[in-house]
């Protein structure tokens, strides 16, 4: 109960400072498993994500792999906020985890210490961030679910209409995300209700926003935690906007579309409350995501589009 309170009133207390309405968001590289025709480097990110933040009115810069943790700290120091995007790398031993892991713990220390900055995870993100939490190896933590290339509804909890997240979103969208079959799972690694509720540290660390089935496993869709600005889904608001692969589970109606902005516009807003700057404009310039050219693979392509970087 005091943890919550605490979280309640630290939020109070930045939504009540000036908001910063030149957000810049992170968005984590991870290394380059796919290997296709298209592939121009040896990490990358999916344009989708970096657009989902545009969209929401933010600017992205890439955070890339094998950078020292000095060179991550200055990053964190000028960025607004961090988005651990989806991905199949291992959420223990690759270089997207350990830097996950610095952005984590600094996080955590700046929050702690007044210093306002948040955290999306989508998909393999919300892994991440449950394995962070809990310190727990995938093979504890998660569990294989037939989650792959389907559109469901949410299954929202009791916490879901107080949530810091979904009470800024109408009360329409709402009912269309549990209703509808419009979030997008692109996920075989689940999870679980019954992991999450073993794990004293995940349920002193996050509320449960709402579930999912695959008619043998509940597992987790959406979290968000209970004293930090952390936010973590399952699906992919961010596909119905920007993919365009003709796959099961891509759904493009305006109720997905909506709640996608819905999405992307809370998390911008988040960042908007953090008063991190680069030391001057000109470093900002050669920070940001403009200065890099995303690959056209196609719109049968699982990513359009992609950014890759050596």
């Amino acid at each position: 109960m005091l943890l919550a309170l605490a979280g309640e009133a630290f939020a109070c207390l930045m939504c009540s400072a000036e908001l910063n309405t030149r957000p810049v968001i992170g968005v984590m590289a991870q290394e380059n498993r796919r290997k296709d025709r298209f592939a121009r480097g040896s990490s990358y990110i999916a344009a989708s994500y970096v657009k989902f933040l545009e969209g929401g009115g933010a600017r992205v810069v890439p955070i890339r792999i094998n950078l020292t943790e000095e060179e991550y700290t200055r990053i964190f120091s000028s960025i607004n906020g961090l988005l651990m995007p989806g991905g199949v790398v291992n959420i223990e031993t690759s270089q997207f985890s350990r830097t996950a892991k610095i952005f984590y713990d600094l996080a955590l220390k700046a929050n702690d210490a007044g210093d306002f900055f948040p955290i999306w995870g989508t998909c393999l993100g919300l892994q991440q961030l449950a394995a962070l939490t809990s310190n727990k190896t995938k093979i504890n933590l998660l569990i294989r679910t037939n989650s792959m290339r389907v559109a469901l509804p949410l299954t929202l909890t009791p916490a879901a209409h107080s949530s810091r997240l979904f009470r800024s979103f109408p009360k329409d969208v709402l009912q269309s995300l549990s209703e509808e079959n419009i979030t997008a799972n692109f996920h075989n690694w689940s999870l679980s209700m019954q992991n999450y509720s073993r794990s004293s540290r995940l349920r002193r660390f996050y509320k449960v926003l709402s579930t999912n089935d695959d008619g043998q496993t509940e597992f987790i869709s959406t979290m968000e935690a209970i004293r930090y600005p952390f936010y973590a889904i399952q699906w992919h608001p961010e596909k119905c906007l920007y993919e365009w692969v003709d796959k099961p589970g891509m759904v493009h109606s305006t109720s997905a579309i909506t709640a996608s902005f819905y999405t992307a516009r809370f998390f911008v807003s988040e960042a908007m409350k953090s008063g991190h700057r680069f030391p001057s404009s000109s470093e900002e310039e050669r920070a940001l995501i403009y200065n890099f050219s995303p690959v056209f693979a196609g719109t049968d392509a699982m990513f359009t589009q992609t950014y890759y970087f050596d």
